[in-house]
């Protein structure tokens, strides 16, 4: 079963915003300056950005340093990022940003709508076009439409096929689960930034090679789980992990119906439930890896039945945790899995 479950289109890498920032639940820099229209890092020289969660918020403070404010839209573990509403806060920190840094691939659609509606220009890093797997997710596709067209002796088989290919080529939008696109996003934010304070981009530069790194040691780490673990199987109640899981060597064995109606928080029929239910006490699935970020009684039933058919979890999120960085994060998750797969 392919890794790609998730939902969501390409996204723009440049829209409309402004230059200076406000900061949400945090001290501003330069907070006298607000409703000035003056550029905050023109009038103390901190340049403002804004990330759409921690986990971007967290890639840029490491990045910029001392040179830059950072304010996180969405940073706490019991906010939905799938139903996250703009606030006139929010609209205020964006329309003040130097540099917004958005996920991209529909996952945070309402930043597309507050940078639209900002009135001047802020750079925009985009995630998933900065990752290059969306344009890589739909090269396969087509591939993989080309050969069943090929492969089809019949009208209707070739309609069945092409159908099956576009259910598996769905792009999974949760690209800080990649560590390799991570790195991408830092090097983008150290150009950036770089661009905006000349004087400093080596230091942006060199930030930005100290993280990338050090998540070449967690890459390490998964690269040595996929030689001990490789082909065996997962399972899953959202696909907020699986590039990470794909990295490590593991198959998806989760029914698609089901992650698909989780994320989508759609209904979920009673068969789904059931196939799903049945995959850990068959011998395939060596570990449940779930979003408990956002749960509902059915992820809960599918938890509930691994335990009890002896399968290890793992619990990972959507957002940074409290008191983490990001590569201490992402080194935890890949340990935890580890562990559980023995």
């Amino acid at each position: 079963m392919a890794w790609n479950v998730g939902r969501g289109r390409k996204g723009r890498a440049f829209v409309l915003g402004t230059a200076s920032v406000a900061v949400l639940g945090l001290a501003a820099c330069g907070s006298s300056e607000e409703g000035s229209g003056e550029s905050g890092a023109a009038v103390s020289g901190v340049l403002n950005v804004v990330a759409v969660t921690n986990v971007y918020g967290d890639i840029a403070a490491q990045v910029g340093g001392d040179a830059v404010e950072v304010t996180s839209i969405i940073d706490s573990a019991s906010q939905d990022p799938h139903s996250f509403e703009a606030d006139t806060r929010t609209q205020l920190a964006v329309s003040k940003a130097d540099l917004v840094i958005q996920n991209g691939g529909h996952y945070d659609e309402f930043m597309d709508q507050l940078l639209q509606t900002s009135g001047e220009s802020a750079t925009v890093i985009n995630a998933v076009e900065v990752s290059g797997l969306e344009e890589h997710a739909e090269d396969e596709e087509h591939a993989e439409e080309e050969s069943a067209a090929a492969e089809s002796h019949a009208e209707e088989e070739e309609h069945a096929e092409e159908e099956h290919a576009h259910e598996h080529g769905e792009f999974n939008e949760h690209v800080w689960y990649d560590l390799e696109s991570m790195q991408k996003v830092a090097d983008q934010i150290a150009a950036d930034l770089g661009r905006a304070r000349p004087e400093k981009a080596a230091e942006f530069t060199a930030n930005a090679k100290a993280f990338s790194t050090e998540l070449d040691g967690v890459i390490e780490l998964q690269e040595a789980a996929a030689a001990e673990h490789q082909g065996e199987g997962a399972a899953i109640t959202e696909p907020v992990p699986l590039y990470l899981l794909d990295h490590m060597g593991l198959v998806n064995k989760t029914p698609e119906g089901f992650s698909e109606a989780i994320e989508e928080g759609s209904d979920l029929s009673v068969a789904v439930l059931d196939q799903t239910l049945k995959i850990f006490s068959s011998g395939d699935v060596k570990v449940l890896v779930y979003n408990e970020q956002t749960t509902s009684p059915e992820t809960e039933k599918v938890l509930a039945q691994a335990e009890k058919d002896g399968v290890p979890t793992v619990a990972v999120t959507e957002t940074l945790p409290e008191g983490q960085n990001y590569v201490g994060w992402m080194k935890a998750n890949v340990e935890a899995v580890t562990s559980a797969l023995g």
